[in-house]
């Protein structure tokens, strides 16, 4: 009884250790296509970079699922 659980808890651990890996990366990934490829008009930048380190995810798939596809669209990067 105590090896199953144990094996459960172990997966369990690696699976949420990947989970929070990919999160980590797909942050840093928005941060830093943000911080390189936005254009330098007005404060757009520096708010998007903001907006990405204080709200974390919520921030990073905001600005991959709104802002970049129009900055690719209208700028072609």
């Amino acid at each position: 009884m105590f090896d199953i659980f144990f094996g459960f808890s172990f997966l369990i651990f690696f699976l949420l250790s990947g989970i929070a890996i990919a999160w980590t990366l797909f942050w840093l990934w928005m941060l830093i296509d943000c911080a390189t490829k936005e254009p330098s008009e007005g404060n757009d930048k520096l708010i998007w970079v903001i907006i990405i380190v204080f709200t974390n995810l919520l921030g990073a798939l905001i600005y991959f699922f709104i802002r970049r596809p129009k900055r690719i669209q209208d700028y072609g990067r």
